[in-house]
């Protein structure tokens, strides 16, 4: 019953932080000057990854899930998603740049 609970937690959470943020990057890009339809999924896989990293360093240990597995990323993992997540969230501004 608790990993029910918890997996229904993490979809509410995913679907709150990814709809605000999600939000707030399409105003952004549209602010620049990009078209979010197009290039879209790249930030929504971005934020993705960020809340992964966010619910396995942080959020995992507030739950009510209290089974094996319970451990944080390693701190390399950790830095190279959010690395891969801001490169990510870059590309976009950077290939208006370049293709104008």
């Amino acid at each position: 019953m608790s990993v029910l609970l918890e997996l229904i937690r993490i979809i509410i959470m995913f679907a709150i932080v990814g709809s605000a943020l999600g939000y707030l990057l399409k105003n952004i890009y549209l602010e620049m000057g990009i078209h979010p339809e197009k290039l879209g999924s790249i930030g929504f896989i971005a934020i993705f990854v960020l809340f992964f990293v966010l619910y396995r360093n942080k959020l995992q240990f507030s739950g009510w899930y209290k089974g094996k597995g319970r451990e944080k990323l390693p701190r390399k993992v950790s830095q190279l998603l959010i690395l891969s997540s801001i490169v990510l969230l870059l590309i976009p501004p950077v290939l208006k740049l370049l293709l104008g």
